[in-house]
């Protein structure tokens, strides 16, 4: 393949990735999105094995490599569930990081085009921030990953004098940063690029554990705009443009998302990077303020049947309690026959939903729910009062009313679904746990609410059961 033929297939693929993300951009159009992104990247990788930079004797390797990544791959879409999604897109942000570490050290002990002046300085440039950005997007994902599958705790590490450290580290980065570029060998270059790779994986390390649980939606997609720039400085470092480009497509829209996360959170992009809140999934109230006063009133299967046949309007939440209980085909059911009977019925779907953007999107879809029931947090909050039964779904903390009633809560100010408002709520929980942030929830406790504890799949099983005799 020509160098020409090259450039334009790479062109060809860059439109379909930006073409991707539109599709992306909404769930009717997210399988054409989907599409658009495979035939880029086969369109890319086809470009790339066959085009002039590869030579006869390296496509047996590269393609030995497709095989072998193809097959994990392969495996991985079949084996993994969509509640393990989140830490599994963690890890691939990992890998995306480990990849850009390994490609600078190679582009520096590359001699086979041996570089001089300015152009020499730039090169070296690109390795060391590309090793940076790389060295802290792995180390930060494998913690995202352990955060993810509760391996590692919720709670935020937050060392004393924790923002001295880091700009401790920042300077000693720049140092050796400043002896890397004096280095007259590649020899002499070494020591502080090792240096400074350690410094990156340890800042990673500690960047991510002070971030609570609470947190982790934005960790997901910050991590994600990482690797874009990881990606990204890669194509530099191989003069690569199609990479760039991607990386860049990547590293902005996740950045942007990562921004309607802190938006739709409340909080400050920085504040997040400093440490979040949270503590422990499930452990004991973070909150400094009252203890919510009350009892919890449980209910029945058959009575929440009973409670939904007869409403006019149901809004349903669903939550990362709905994802582990793998809920989302008998919610299906039940949407099914409610509206068989002339029941109005709605999801609402708060940004910061489950593990990931988007989760909860993905699990709906999945189970093939309209997408003109789906609705967003800010379309439908004002709808509450006008409702008759609010189901939550294993959701907490995004239904919490402390975040704007109680300022001493750890969650003050973020925006929340406003399930209390309707004329009933009922919470599906296996407990009275609190929730990924931590912080006791005050719902549980309201005269119009009620708890119907167990497992998802079991229960809405037996309110479907109730619903069609």
């Amino acid at each position: 393949m020509s160098h020409n033929l090259a450039t334009a297939a790479y062109l060809g693929a860059a439109i379909l990735f930006v073409l991707s993300l539109g599709g992306l951009s909404h769930p009717e159009t997210a399988r054409r999105g989907n599409l658009f992104g495979m035939l880029g990247m086969g369109l890319a990788v086809l470009a790339t094995v066959f085009g002039p930079r590869v030579g006869a004797s390296g496509i047996a390797w590269i393609v030995g490599a497709l095989a072998i990544g193809g097959g994990i791959g392969l495996y991985a879409a079949r084996a993994v569930k969509m509640t393990q999604m989140p830490e599994l897109v963690a890890l691939m942000h990992s890998l995306v990081g480990l990849a850009a570490c390994l490609v600078g050290f190679a582009s520096y002990v590359d001699t086979s085009m041996p570089l001089a002046g300015a152009e020499k300085a730039i090169h070296e440039v690109e390795i060391y921030v590309g090793i940076l950005i790389g060295a802290v997007t792995f180390s930060g994902s494998l913690i995202a990953f352990g955060k993810l599958n509760g391996r590692i705790g919720g709670k935020p590490l937050l060392l004393p004098g924790r923002h001295w450290l880091n700009l401790a580290a920042l300077l000693v980065v720049a140092w050796f940063g400043r002896a890397f570029l004096q280095a007259g060998t590649v020899a002499d270059g070494m020591l502080p690029l090792a240096v400074m790779t350690a410094i990156a994986l340890l800042f990673g390390i500690h960047m991510v554990m002070a971030i609570g649980g609470a947190d982790m939606p934005v960790v997901v997609s910050m991590l994600n705009s990482y690797s874009g720039w990881a990606a990204a400085a890669t194509g530099f470092m191989l003069g690569n443009d199609l990479l760039i480009v991607t990386g860049a497509l990547v590293g902005s829209s996740g950045a942007i998302l990562s921004y309607i996360m802190c938006s739709a959170m409340n909080r400050n992009f920085l504040s997040v990077i400093a440490g979040g809140f949270g503590t422990g999934g499930g452990g004991a109230p973070a909150a400094q303020g009252a203890a919510p006063q009350g009892e919890a009133v449980p209910v029945t299967a058959a009575e929440t049947a009973e409670m939904l046949r007869e409403a006019r309007s149901v809004i349903i939440v669903p939550g990362y309690g709905m994802a582990v209980a793998q809920a989302q085909h008998t919610v299906n059911e039940i949407v099914r026959t409610l509206r068989d009977r002339g029941v109005q019925v709605r999801f609402a779907i708060h940004p910061v939903a489950g593990r990931m953007p988007g989760h909860m999107n993905v699990l709906l879809a999945e189970a093939k729910l309209p997408y003109d029931i789906v609705m967003e947090m800010d379309e439908i909050n004002g709808d509450f009062p006008e409702t008759d039964v609010a189901m939550v779904i294993g959701a907490n903390d995004i239904v919490n009313p402390a975040a704007q009633d109680d300022p001493s809560s750890p969650i003050a100010g973020m925006p929340v679904l406003e399930v209390w408002k309707a004329r009933h709520s009922i919470v599906m929980k296996r407990s009275m746990a609190s929730g990924y942030a931590g912080v006791d929830n005050p719902l549980f406790y309201k005269d119009n609410n009620r708890m119907l504890f167990g497992d998802a799949k079991k229960m809405l099983d037996e309110v479907l059961a109730t619903l069609k005799t």
